[in-house]
């Protein structure tokens, strides 16, 4: 490409920086921030869109007040929106984990609206006849029924949440792997470094993902 090495280097030498990185503690401080902010915004924002996700399936009144405003909090960029969260919140955890919550909520939540839609209606009047009682029924027809396409929506999920904290660092932040990055970039002019928490930064999303991935062959197989 022409560029000189300290601006694209080579795969070696990331490699080799990204061994340095964490063998000497650069990279640990910034990545314990980013995976507390993902564990924290993945959890509320798939506890919140299961909730609001049955309730749109099995409520049409529900549905047709929240709909328009879910539709159109997921049609502004989370982008626009973080700066604002961070004035909002601060720039410490909590718009952070805001953030990822916002954008983990819209795929579970749809998810989970179509898994529990496309329950058979035939067993949910089984169970009726059977005077099965409402939990019964949700744990034992609706949620087993529901679950590949609520993994479906996790999937998506636990992968925007890591989107989620580095686009809320990136706005504003102390420390977290998009801090890192922005430091390699200007104060410490450490390209490899830079690319070492790219590296990083998807390999926690992969990592994520497959774990998301081992859960639902476990509990899917298990029905």
């Amino acid at each position: 490409t022409g560029l000189p090495p300290f601006i694209l280097p080579a795969p070696e030498t990331v490699g080799q920086r990204f061994v340095e990185a964490w063998l000497d503690g650069t990279v640990w401080p910034h990545f314990v921030t980013t995976m507390v902010e993902v564990a924290i915004g993945f959890t509320v924002g798939t506890t919140l869109a299961l909730l609001a996700g049955y309730g749109l399936a099995r409520s049409d009144l529900f549905a047709r007040l929240a709909s328009p405003y879910l539709v159109a909090a997921q049609a502004v960029p989370i982008l626009v929106l973080a700066p604002l969260l961070v004035v909002w919140f601060g720039p410490g955890l909590l718009s952070k984990a805001v953030i990822c919550s916002l954008i983990v909520f819209f795929p579970v939540a749809i998810a989970t609206m179509v898994g529990i839609r496309s329950v058979d209606p035939r067993l949910l009047e089984l169970g009726r006849s059977l005077r099965a009682t409402r939990r019964q029924i949700l744990t034992t027809l609706e949620v087993p029924s529901a679950l590949p396409n609520i993994f479906g929506g996790l999937r998506v999920g636990v992968t925007l949440a890591v989107v989620g904290a580095v686009v809320g660092e990136w706005a504003g932040a102390n420390n977290g792997l998009a801090v890192l990055i922005n430091l390699a970039r200007g104060s410490l002019f450490d390209i490899p470094l830079m690319f070492a928490t790219l590296l990083t930064i998807a390999l926690v999303g992969i990592v994520l993902y497959l774990a998301v991935v081992a859960a639902e062959h476990r509990l899917v197989s298990a029905r």
